[in-house]
């Protein structure tokens, strides 16, 4: 569908400014342009984390809309709980709405760890509401351990990098695969940097006929040790070396790569995305390059195979 800048900033913003994310975050971004594809009543339920804190610390709260805090692991089960009470209000007469969209937020930690058992419940039970995953690679809000999502060679504080160890060794979680496995109408992976293909997706998410995943790259400028600045352009490059490709999952059988990873050519060298970011910098010492090497194979491996999914030779 068309859109024109107009319409995108004409919108109420969901999330008032002082909310206090680090300088540079990614995450209120992604909540921002998630605000511009809403189409009416909302209701929002967060999990636990860097979001979650820095936007409602006590007693003030940065949301503009219904929002409700819930623990770490249950966001999608509240989520659920939320439509089930809805439909009930509105058998008895008692809901005025038409439409209500009912979305869950989470990081990785809470999405890709801790959470995924009742994100899993919620997609096999149908309930028709949009969960979105900022993901910024690790648990970020309580000290920057590693998560699912984090990706080979990164350093957090619980997968040290040095002379023994390169970082995190295990892969990163294909989370949107693993969501789409569920069969559920539509999965779609996103950055802020890419703005209008994030708008259109979530709303495509909103208008689909049950549960419907929204995995949104979150730089963090705090975690990655990088200048503050370089959010989107860490979001942009995270997409061309291939680290984060853009697609949608329909039906979890239709893979449709996005406009962003399809007019691509030729992926960019990792490296490019590597360098600028601190919890890298230890895979370019001589003792890691082959690591880093093994790595840059395995992203070209992961692209080929998402091309063959896509359809694209």
């Amino acid at each position: 569908m068309a859109m024109k800048l107009k319409d995108m900033i004409a919108k109420d913003e969901i999330l008032s400014s002082g909310h206090r994310m680090c300088a540079g975050c990614a995450a209120p971004t992604v909540v921002k342009l998630m605000g511009m594809a809403l189409r009416g009543p909302t209701i929002v339920c967060e999990a636990t984390g860097c979001l979650e804190v820095a936007t409602t610390i006590y007693p003030y709260t940065a949301w503009k809309i219904p929002w409700i805090h819930v623990a770490f692991e249950n966001a999608a089960a509240v989520a659920s709980g939320i439509v089930e009470g809805i439909d009930a209000m509105r058998e008895k007469g008692r809901w005025e709405h038409e439409t209500t969209d009912v979305i869950a937020i989470g990081g990785d930690g809470g999405t890709f760890d801790i959470g995924f058992g009742a994100i899993s419940g919620a997609l096999e039970r149908g309930h028709k509401f949009v969960y979105l995953c900022y993901d910024n690679g690790a648990y970020q809000n309580t000290g920057i351990q590693r998560s699912g999502a984090t990706f080979p060679g990164q350093e957090t504080t619980t997968s040290w990098a040095g002379k023994v160890e390169p970082g995190k060794r295990q892969r990163k979680k294909p989370l949107a695969e693993i969501v789409a496995a569920h069969k559920i109408p539509y999965v779609a992976t996103t950055t802020p940097y890419h703005h209008r293909d994030f708008i259109q997706k979530f709303q495509k998410a909103l208008e689909a006929d049950g549960p419907a995943f929204i995995h949104a790259y979150s730089p963090c400028p705090r975690g990655w040790r990088v200048e503050s600045s370089k959010s989107m352009e860490l979001a942009k490059l995270a997409v061309e070396v291939g680290l984060h490709p853009l697609f949608e999952v329909i039906d979890g059988e239709e893979f449709i790569m996005s406009g962003p990873s399809k007019r691509l050519k030729e992926l960019k060298p990792l490296d490019e995305y590597l360098k600028p970011q601190g919890q890298f910098k230890h895979l370019f010492t001589p003792q890691w390059e082959y690591f880093r090497k093994e790595i840059q194979e395995q992203v070209n491996r992961d692209w080929e195979l998402l091309k063959k999914k896509c359809g694209i030779e």
